[in-house]
């Protein structure tokens, strides 16, 4: 009678391990990009795009107004920008400013920073080109990659080869005429980019770059910025890496 009475006391305990609810697995953590707030485009006054100072060409493209004071136009050049979509205004030559990153690579090799510039081409209407150019052991490179639209506004996605060499872009904050501040995560490493029209920025555009560095934890200690002399303005057919096509 013992023994049975153990074995019922066991198999009762077992079974009320058993209908023990399981332990729900926490949520993973939200990654630091998934708060930043993509720049979705610009709402800019119209002004002088509907007088003599802008238009459009004839096959469709934006023409952006010069400042002409002949023209009777009051606003500033970059408020032409304001009727077209953030590929477009992504368009065109941009420097390298500055780089935030706790890459050990760019730590190490920090003194050896080269000026750099950036092509953007608006493939698709969504799909950007970009044709990165610097010097690689005094010789002028070019890289090209090809950034595609994530499903929200702001977002893009650059793939390399494999899928761990993915990168998702967010463009964070910028003024098509003289800023773009952009945001670049691999896996769980996050990186942000300023780039200006012009090789060197205003110190109102450094203190929006900075406050944006620091909404995704990182600092001053792990920001570079780059020289502002030296650029390429092109590469030879032997000096291309296509990671496009890898």
């Amino acid at each position: 009678m013992a023994a049975l009475r153990t074995l019922l006391l066991l198999g009762l305990f077992l079974t009320a391990r058993g209908q023990r609810p399981r332990r729900r697995r926490p949520p993973p953590a939200q990654s630091p990009l998934d708060k930043v707030a993509a720049q979705e485009g610009l709402s800019l006054p119209q002004g002088c795009l509907r007088g003599r100072c802008g238009g459009r060409s004839l096959g469709g493209t934006p023409v952006l107004p010069q400042t002409d004071p002949g023209c009777g136009c009051s606003h500033r050049r970059s408020e032409a920008w304001g009727e077209l979509g953030l590929q477009h205004q992504l368009a065109g030559r941009w420097f390298l400013v500055s780089v935030a990153s706790r890459c050990s690579h760019l730590a190490e090799h920090s003194h050896q920073l080269e000026a750099t510039t950036v092509m953007v081409t608006v493939l698709d209407g969504q799909s950007l080109a970009i044709s990165t150019l610097r010097k690689l052991d005094g010789m002028c490179w070019e890289i090209r990659q090809r950034y595609l639209p994530a499903q929200a506004p702001g977002r893009f996605l650059l793939k390399g080869h494999g899928h761990s060499s993915k990168v998702d872009v967010v463009v964070g904050e910028m003024d098509p005429s003289s800023f773009a501040i952009l945001y670049y995560q691999k896996g769980r490493s996050i990186s942000v980019k300023l780039y200006g029209r012009t090789s060197r920025v205003s110190d109102a555009v450094a203190d929006k770059f900075e406050k944006h560095v620091r909404a995704v934890g990182l600092s001053e200690d792990v920001t570079y910025y780059f020289p502002t002399y030296g650029f390429c303005d092109s590469a030879d057919e032997f000096h291309v890496l296509d990671e496009t096509k890898l």
